[in-house]
C-alpha cells in the first residue's frame, strides 16, 4: 500500500514491508508467525498479548536486522554457507533432516541449535547458538560453532506497529521512537564471542574455530571499538574467528521479502581480537577521564 512513511521508521514486520497488505504478508500477521524459521515468532510485548513480528528497523547507517531469526532466510543459508567454508561440499542437514537420514552412512554436516534439535548448553548458563557437527560414518569426527547476533533496539516502535498493523489508504504513519543498544556491542556482544572462541579453541574436534554471523551495520561497531586494522588471517585453525556479515538487499513488490545478502568475510586470531578489545586503538585515555570527572565536578583540570 502506497502510503507516506517516516524517516525513523519499521523496516520489516513478518518478513515483509510494514505497509504490504497482501494475503502472502497478513496471513503471517495473523499466525504470529517468522517465516524464516517457520515457527511462532518471539517479538512479543512483555505479557505475550501482541507479537510484533519485527524484523528490521531504520537506523542513521541504513536498515539494519534487529531479529536473529530474520539472518536464516532461505532455509538456513547463513549457516549452509559457514558449513561450506569449514566442511567442504557435503550434505547439511538441520537435526529433523538428520533424524531421517542418519542410517544412510556417508559424510554430513548436523546443524545443533534452537530451530533445529535444541541449542548446546554448558554450565555457568553459556548456551552455543548453532554447533556444526560433521559426521562421517555415525561417528563425530569435527565441529565448529556459530555464534549469531543482530542488535537490540531502546525506547519502542508501538505507535508506529500500530499504525501499520491498522493501516489504510489515508493513513498516517507515526514516526518510530525506537533507537538503536550499541553499547550492547561491548557490555554484551564482544565478551560474548571472546568466551565462546575460547571454549571452542581448546576442543580436539575443533579446527575451524568460531564463526560469527552478524549484520554488517553492527560489526561496524565492533570495528569502532577494536580497530579497522586488525590483522587478518587466511587460514581456519581452533583460535581463529571467522566474521560472516550480511545486509538487507534492495527492497521489493508487495508480496515479496528482500533478500539477505553476503557482504564481508573476515578472519583473525581470537587473542588479537581479544587483546583489542582490552586496549584497542580506540580505547578512551587516562586524560579523557580526568576531564569528564572534573567536568562533573564543574571544577578545571
Amino acid at each position: 500500500m502506497n502510503v507516506r512513511r517516516p524517516q525513523n521508521d519499521i523496516v520489516e514486520i513478518f518478513g515483509y514491508a510494514p505497509n504490504d497488505t497482501t494475503r502472502e504478508c497478513r496471513t503471517l500477521w495473523t499466525l504470529g508467525a517468522c517465516p524464516f524459521v517457520s515457527c511462532p515468532c518471539s517479538k512479543a510485548n512483555h505479557d505475550k498479548t501482541v507479537v510484533y513480528g519485527t524484523c528490521s528497523v531504520t537506523t542513521k547507517f541504513g536498515d539494519c536486522v534487529i531479529c536473529p531469526n530474520r539472518l536464516y532466510a532461505n532455509n538456513f543459508e547463513t549457516l549452509k554457507r559457514v558449513s561450506f567454508d569449514a566442511f567442504g561440499d557435503i550434505p547439511f542437514y538441520t537435526y529433523q533432516e538428520y533424524i531421517r537420514h542418519r542410517s544412510s552412512g556417508g559424510s554430513c554436516v548436523v546443524a545443533l541449535g534452537m530451530h533445529s534439535g535444541h541449542e548446546i548448553k554448558l554450565q555457568q548458563s553459556c548456551s552455543m547458538d548453532w554447533v556444526l557437527a560433521k559426521i562421517e560414518n555415525a561417528n563425530l569426527v569435527e565441529y565448529t560453532g556459530i555464534e549469531v547476533q543482530s542488535i537490540d533496539i531502546t525506547n519502542n516502535y508501538r505507535d508506529n506497529w500500530y499504525a501499520y498493523k491498522n493501516i489504510r489508504q489515508d493513513s498516517v504513519i507515526p514516526r518510530s521512537e525506537h533507537g538503536m543498544n550499541w553499547a550492547n556491542v561491548h557490555k554484551r556482544l564482544i565478551p560474548q564471542i571472546i568466551r565462546k572462541s575460547l571454549i571452542y579453541s581448546r576442543s580436539q574436534y575443533v579446527r575451524s574455530g568460531l564463526y560469527f554471523i552478524v549484520p554488517d551495520i553492527v560489526y561496524k561497531k565492533f570495528e569502532d571499538i577494536i580497530g579497522e586494522d586488525i590483522p587478518l588471517v587466511t587460514e581456519k585453525a581452533p583460535d581463529v574467528i571467522t566474521v560472516h556479515t550480511y545486509a538487507l538487499g534492495p527492497a521489493v513488490q508487495e508480496g515479496h521479502i528482500r533478500q539477505i545478502l553476503p557482504v564481508r568475510q573476515i578472519r583473525f586470531k581470537m587473542q588479537d581480537f581479544s587483546d583489542r578489545f582490552v586496549s584497542g586503538p580506540n580505547l578512551p585515555s587516562a586524560t579523557e577521564l580526568d576531564a569528564a570527572i572534573c567536568s562533573a565536578l564543574g571544577l578545571s583540570l
